[in-house]
This record gives structure tokens, sequence and C-alpha cells, in this order.
């Protein structure tokens, strides 16, 4: 059992970068399929009251830990998580060990023309990359079961063997959970904004201040009409769930993990 930490209702698996690379590009290469959760302060919060989210987390077949403040919650807990990994960290290093096996990759979400710019900032940085396709459904369509049924087989029809969900939390954990194919199909990972990043559409914060864990002070300078409640009213949630993580008995904080070794 892969080692993890539990945060509330959701989890974080003990990885580094170089391990979540490998991991995705081996079930990928193995025609596994499953999805990757990242999760952040602010999945935990919805988590809470959300047990669709719940449930999505418990089927994910990886969670990374996003955001700084997981890490220092990790080491308060007594079990520190070796370091960040974000979707949107991920996907330049995972995409070139895909080009280097030979793996495919589909751009689901965003804005349209994003996806498509997004590829070509990363194809002209990586030649060996494959695109199997694109596309940037329209908002709401996972409300609609025909929408939703037609950029399910749109995906499934291209036989990618990855996919970057560019939807937004919880929509896109959602999704990846109700189209998980039992066993097999594509992998697919949740990375947010990480296509509006590479397209230059989002900037993203200096690196000292995501190194500081200050991204979302950033983000929220730039968009504080949309950002504001999640950050300052909805994000600050997360103390009583910590509170109740730190009085839960620390063998139970941790799971595939060997107390008396310290192995996972």
């Amino acid at each position: 059992m892969m080692k993890r930490i539990q945060f509330g209702k959701v989890h974080a698996h003990y990885l580094t970068m170089a391990e979540a690379v490998e991991a995705v590009v081996m079930r990928a290469k193995d025609k596994k399929g499953g999805f990757v959760v990242t999760p952040n302060v602010d999945h935990i919060v919805m988590a809470e009251k959300n047990e669709a989210l719940q449930r999505a987390y418990a089927d994910a077949a990886l969670s990374l830990a996003d955001g700084k403040p997981l890490i220092w919650m990790s080491r308060l807990a007594g079990f520190p998580l070796p370091e960040k990994v974000s979707g949107s960290d991920l996907i330049r290093p995972l995409l070139r060990r895909a080009a280097e096996e030979g793996l495919s990759v589909y751009f689901l979400g965003s804005a349209p023309g994003v996806g498509a710019t997004a590829a070509a900032v990363l194809c002209q940085e990586i030649p060996a990359l494959k695109v199997a396709g694109i596309d940037a459904p329209p908002p709401g369509f996972e409300k609609d079961p025909e929408q939703e049924k037609s950029a399910r087989e749109k995906m499934l029809g291209s036989a990618p063997d990855i996919v970057l969900f560019a939807l937004g939390a919880p929509k896109q954990e959602l999704l990846m959970h109700r189209w998980q194919t039992g066993g097999s199909g594509p992998m697919m990972l949740g990375i947010g904004a990480g296509l509006d990043f590479i397209a230059g559409k989002v900037k993203r914060s200096p690196p000292w201040m995501s190194q500081a864990g200050l991204e979302w002070l950033y983000r929220l300078s730039q968009d504080p009409k949309r950002l504001a409640r999640r950050y300052l009213i909805q994000d600050p949630q997360v103390i009583p769930v910590f509170y109740r993580m730190m009085k839960t008995p620390k063998p139970q904080r941790i799971s595939g993990f060997d107390q008396a070794t310290g192995r996972g």
C-alpha cells in the first residue's frame, strides 16, 4: 500500500515530483487508467461537505500535495511530505517523459483556444510530444448528459495515453471519477489553471512567493473579485480541520507506513 497522510476527508501520497512523474508514466504505459488529484487547502475545505468529492479522492490512483500549507501541516503532524507536487508544476516534466516513452496527451478544458496555444508552446519545447487531441467544452457541459457524453466520446476516440483536465475543482475531480474506465484507458490528471499558465493567459506567481507559500496572495491580487471569497472566507475553514487532524492519534494520521522502521 502506498504511504499517505490524511487531511480531513482527503489524503496525499508521499511522492516527490520525480516519483510522481514515473508513477503516472508507468500507469499510462500499462493502460491501467485511473486519475490523479492534487489536494490543496481549497480541496480540503470543500471535501468536508462534498461527499461526491470525498468518493473521488477515495478512488484516485494518486493524490499529490499541491501547496505549501499541506507540507507545513504534514510536518506539524509528525510525518513530513517530501515536497509540493502541484498539477501545474507536474505538466512539463511529465510530458517530457511521456514524449520519451512515445505516449500521447489530450488537453481538455480551459477557454477555447487556450489548449491549442498551450499545445503549441509545449510542442516547441518538447518536439517529440504527441498531441492526441484538444477540446474546450462549453461551460456547464458536465451538467448536460448529452454534452458530457459527446466530450467523453471525443476524448476516448482520440485514444490518448494521458489526459490533462483543466477544469478547476471540484469539477475536474468529479468528472475524472465518472469517466474512469475500470482498470483500462488513459491516465487522467487534474491540472486546474495549468493550461492558462502555459499559454500565458494567467500569470504565475514569482518562484519566491510559491516557495514561501504566498502563491494564493499573488493570485488574489490578480483576480480579487473572483478569488476573495475562496482565499479570505472559505480557506480559513481549514483551521478546525487541522485541529481535528492533530487530535487524531498519531498512528491513525497515516496509512501504508511501518511505524517501527519508518518505511512505506
